[in-house]
């Protein structure tokens, strides 16, 4: 049979497709797509139209001002695209700040002659949706009973997990905060995260998009932890923009700001990617809020207290 020829415009599909062992098959990647390193060396066929180096709330700015053009935040390759003559084009419509959208790929493979490529979209907003999306790429990359005992043996690590939290009575409360200025919560499949990890989950709904969060709404909610996971960015950087929420005469008054329960973790290699990662953060999650139960060797490496 003859291996399928993929292009992924996904962080979290890149991931998928090697933790499935067809990583040999990835011919093109996005610009975002950095793990595993055997990645780095394919050709990328996309490029942000921002600066992503910039301030959170400079960021914030620019995608507020292209969206509001009707602008798309990332430049598609068209050439590289139809050049490396993929089977297979993998992108999402999940969220459009994110990654490349799904419209933007169909629009430039509909000018395509010939053989078109199969197109793939995923769109995880619950954990069930990323098992589902991972069902999928099993099943269009005919990877059979293989790709399948992949996948229940990360269901597996979850169910450990859950039979561990799941006799906790009293878990604490958590705010996770996904971008810092301006503030927005975590939502998606966050919640189910926290909840899973034995934690109570304040603000923000599983299965729906994140929402920004008023200071008001946070200091009501007062929670026990505070995780601070913003998309793209790693633990070295959050840190640096930690000053705009430190400086806040309200974050002080933070029960957990007072207690030292403020942690950051690498929101754009794990809780950010719906993809086989994603129990790994549950991993961090569980190290986070019960460390006298929990030890993955995730500290130092993939969070850290503020």
């Amino acid at each position: 049979m003859r291996k399928k020829r993929i292009i992924s415009l996904l962080p979290n599909a890149t991931e998928i497709v090697c933790a499935l062992g067809a990583g040999d098959q990835l011919i093109g990647r996005s610009h975002e797509c950095d793990y595993p390193s055997s990645v780095l060396s394919l050709p990328i066929c996309t490029a942000p139209k921002l600066n992503t180096q910039a301030s959170s709330s400079e960021i914030d700015r620019q995608v507020k001002n292209l969206l509001q053009e009707a602008v798309s935040i990332y430049q598609i390759d068209k050439e590289k695209l139809k050049q490396l003559q993929p089977d297979i084009i993998l992108t999402q419509a999940q969220c459009e700040v994110c990654a490349v959208s799904l419209p933007e790929v169909e629009q430039i493979v509909s000018a395509w002659t010939g053989n078109k490529p199969q197109i793939i979209s995923l769109s995880p907003n619950r954990l069930a949706d990323i098992w589902e999306d991972i069902r999928r790429i099993i099943e269009v990359l005919d990877l059979g009973e293989k790709g399948r005992d992949i996948l229940r043996a990360l269901k597996n690590r979850v169910v450990a997990i859950i039979e561990k939290t799941c006799v906790m009575k009293v878990p604490p409360s958590v705010v996770c905060i996904e971008w810092i200025e301006p503030l927005m919560a975590a939502g998606n499949w966050m919640p189910e995260l926290v909840e899973l990890a034995g934690g109570r989950n304040l603000i923000g709904e599983a299965g729906k998009h994140s929402p920004w969060m008023e200071w008001p709404a946070l200091l009501e909610a007062d929670p026990e932890v505070i995780v601070v996971i913003p998309c793209g960015f790693d633990i070295k950087r959050t840190r640096t923009e930690m000053t705009a929420l430190i400086q806040k005469t309200e974050w002080s008054q933070l029960q957990a700001v007072k207690k030292k329960r403020v942690f950051l973790a690498d929101g754009n290699q794990y809780f950010n990617r719906p993809g086989p990662r994603i129990v790994e953060s549950l991993e961090i999650l569980t190290e986070i809020l019960h460390p006298d139960r929990f030890n993955f060797g995730r500290k130092g490496k993939a969070w850290e207290k503020l």
